[in-house]
C-alpha cells in the first residue's frame, strides 16, 4: 500500500511539472507562429530566406548538439547525482567549474565559426555556390548569428541548473524572447538594411543576450549563480566531459538529420529550403511542446532514481512517459498529416509565401508527420540511457540512425524532392526508436506495466474517427487558398477545437481516463 501511494504521488509531480513546462513552452511556441508568420509576409520562400534559413539554422543546430543535447544530457545526471550525495558548497564548486570550462569552449568555437563561416557554409549548403547571391549572404548572416551559440548555450546550462532544482518554467519561458527579438526585427530593424533579412540577423544576436540575463535572477535565488572557474580538472567537469564526448550523436541524431536534409535541399530548387524551414516550424510544435517537456521533466528524476538505485520507480517513469507521449504525439502526428495544407495555407499564405509555397511546403509536412510521434520517443528513451550514464549505445545507434538518413535521401531526393528529404528523416527516427526500445528492454531498464495491448487499440481506435472527422472536414485544399484569411482562420480554429473535443471523447469512450496515466502498482508484462 506504501508503495502504491508513493507511485500515486510520483505520477502526480510528474504530471504536474509537466504540465508547467507544457504550459510555458506552449506560450513560446505562439509566439514562434506570429514569428514565422511575420517572416513568411516579409521574406517568403525567396533566396534570402534560404540564406537565413542555413545561417540561423547551423548555430542553433551546434547548440541543440551541444548544449541541449550532449552537455544537458551529460551535465543533468551528475549534477543530480551531486545534489544527492553531495554538499551545497561541493554543487557550488562544481558549478563555478563546469560554467568557466564550458564558457571558455564556447567562446573558443564561436570565433572559429566566425573566422571559417564561408567553408561552413560550403559543407552543410553546396548548392548555395552555384546559385546567385545567398552564399556571399548566408556567410555575413552566419558571422552575425555564431554569438548566439555561446550565449544560448550559456543559457541552457542555466536552464538545466534550474531544472535539476525543479524550476522548469523558467527556461521553458525563456525562448518566447527569441520569437518576440525575431518579430521586432522584422519590423523596425530590417528595413534600416539595404539587404533586410539581415536585420533578422541581428535579431537572433540580441535574442541570445536578452534570453541569458533573464535567466540569471532565478539562479542567485537558489545561491547557484555561478562564479566561472576554468578548471578542466575538476572531477565533476572531468565527468561531464567524458560523457559529452560519445553522447554528440545520441539524443541529437534528429539535429544532425536536419543539417543533412539542409545540405541535399540546396541542392534542389530555390524555396526548398524554406519549406522544409516551415514545414519543421509546425513539426516542432508538438514535438518542442510536449515530446522536449515530458524528457526535460523525466530526465531529473530519471538521474535520482538511479542513484538510488530505484529500479522499480525508473522503470515507472519511463512507461509513464511513454503513454503520455503517445496520447499526445499520435493524434499530433495525424492532424499535420491530414491538416498540412490547410495549416500552411491559415498561418503562411500572405505577403510574399504564395499558393505554390503552400503546395511545396505541405508535401513535407506530410512526410515529417510520420516521424513526429519516434522524435518524441527518442527524447523519452534516451533519457532512460543518460540518466544511467549510459551513453555507448545511445551513440552507436545515432550513428546507425545517421547514416540510414543519408541512404534515405539518396533513394528519395530524386523522386520526392524535397519531401524525400523529409520522408528520409522521419524513416531514420523511426529506425532510432525501435532499436533504443529494444535495446532498453534487453538490458532490463525497463519494463512494460500491465494493459499495453489495450492501451494500444484504444488509442489507435481513437485515432481512426480523429483522422476521419478532420478529412472530411479539410475538404480541398483550392478553398483554403482562395477563400480570405478570417475565412481560414475561423475554419481552421472550429477544426481544430472540435478534433480536441472529438479525440478525447473517443479515448474516454473507448475506456481510457486521465486516471490511467497515475502509476499503480502492477507486475511488468
Amino acid at each position: 500500500m506504501l508503495l502504491y501511494f508513493d507511485l500515486k504521488t510520483m505520477s502526480k509531480s510528474l504530471f504536474k511539472s509537466t504540465s508547467v513546462v507544457v504550459s510555458m513552452t506552449m506560450i513560446s511556441r505562439v509566439f514562434g507562429f506570429i514569428r514565422d508568420m511575420v517572416t513568411a509576409h516579409f521574406f517568403g520562400a525567396a533566396a534570402q530566406f534560404d540564406a537565413f534559413s542555413v545561417a540561423f539554422r547551423i548555430p542553433n543546430f551546434m547548440r541543440r548538439l551541444f548544449a541541449e543535447g550532449s552537455f544537458s544530457q551529460a551535465f543533468v545526471p551528475v549534477l543530480s547525482e551531486y545534489q544527492k550525495k553531495k554538499s551545497e558548497p561541493e554543487v557550488r564548486q562544481f558549478i563555478n567549474a563546469m560554467s568557466g570550462t564550458l564558457g571558455v569552449v564556447l567562446l573558443g568555437v564561436t570565433m572559429l565559426g566566425i573566422i571559417f563561416a564561408p567553408w561552413i557554409i560550403r559543407l552543410f549548403a553546396p548548392g548555395f555556390e552555384t546559385q546567385g547571391d545567398r552564399f556571399d549572404l548566408a556567410v555575413t548572416m552566419l558571422r552575425i548569428n555564431f554569438p548566439y551559440l555561446m550565449l544560448i548555450s550559456l543559457t541552457a546550462f542555466s536552464g538545466a541548473i534550474l531544472n535539476t532544482y525543479s524550476r522548469f518554467w523558467v527556461a521553458a519561458f525563456t525562448p518566447v524572447f527569441l520569437n518576440i527579438c525575431m518579430i521586432a526585427a522584422a519590423f523596425w530593424l530590417s528595413p534600416q538594411f539595404t539587404t533586410p533579412i539581415i536585420g533578422l540577423a541581428w535579431g537572433v544576436c540580441i535574442a541570445g543576450i536578452i534570453q541569458l540575463l533573464f535567466q540569471l535572477p532565478f539562479l542567485k535565488t537558489l545561491h547557484m549563480l555561478p562564479r566561472p572557474r576554468i578548471n578542466f580538472r575538476d572531477p565533476g567537469v572531468t565527468r561531464v566531459l567524458k560523457l559529452m564526448v560519445p553522447a554528440l550523436f545520441g539524443v541529437s541524431v534528429g539535429q544532425v538529420n536536419l543539417l543533412v536534409d539542409t545540405l541535399f535541399a540546396s541542392l534542389l530548387m530555390v524555396g526548398s529550403v524554406s519549406w522544409l524551414y516551415y514545414s519543421d516550424r509546425l513539426m516542432e510544435f508538438p514535438l518542442g511542446v510536449f515530446g522536449v517537456a515530458i524528457s526535460t521533466v523525466i530526465l531529473p528524476h530519471l538521474s535520482r532514481h538511479h542513484a538510488t538505485q530505484s529500479d522499480q520507480s525508473f522503470s515507472l517513469t519511463i512507461d509513464w512517459a511513454l503513454r503520455a507521449v503517445l496520447l499526445i504525439g499520435v493524434p499530433a502526428a495525424v492532424v499535420l498529416a491530414v491538416m498540412a495544407g490547410p495549416m500552411l495555407s491559415t498561418l503562411f499564405q500572405y505577403g510574399r509565401f504564395n499558393a505554390f509555397d503552400v503546395i511545396q511546403a505541405s508535401k513535407s509536412l506530410s512526410a515529417f508527420a510520420i516521424g513526429i510521434t519516434p522524435f518524441m520517443l527518442v527524447k523519452i528513451l534516451s533519457a532512460g540511457f543518460y540518466a544511467r550514464q549510459d551513453l555507448r549505445t545511445p551513440v552507436r545507434i545515432g550513428v546507425i540512425a545517421m547514416i540510414a538518413n543519408m541512404i534515405f535521401n539518396v533513394l528519395l531526393i530524386w523522386p520526392l524532392a524535397h519531401a524525400g528529404i523529409a520522408m528520409a528523416t522521419s524513416l531514420s527516427a523511426l529506425l532510432n526508436t525501435g532499436f533504443l526500445f529494444y535495446f532498453l528492454r534487453q538490458r532490463g531498464f525497463y519494463h512494460p506495466r500491465e494493459g499495453w495491448r489495450l492501451f494500444t487499440v484504444r488509442l489507435i481506435a481513437a485515432n481512426v474517427v480523429l483522422a476521419a472527422w478532420l478529412w472530411l472536414g479539410a475538404g480541398d485544399l483550392q478553398t483554403w487558398m482562395t477563400h480570405h484569411a478570417m475565412w481560414r482562420y475561423g475554419h481552421l480554429l472550429f477544426l481544430l477545437g472540435s478534433a480536441v473535443v472529438i479525440y478525447f471523447a473517443a479515448l474516454w469512450l473507448s475506456g481510457i481516463r486521465l486516471h490511467h496515466l497515475l502509476m499503480r502498482e502492477q507486475q511488468p508484462a
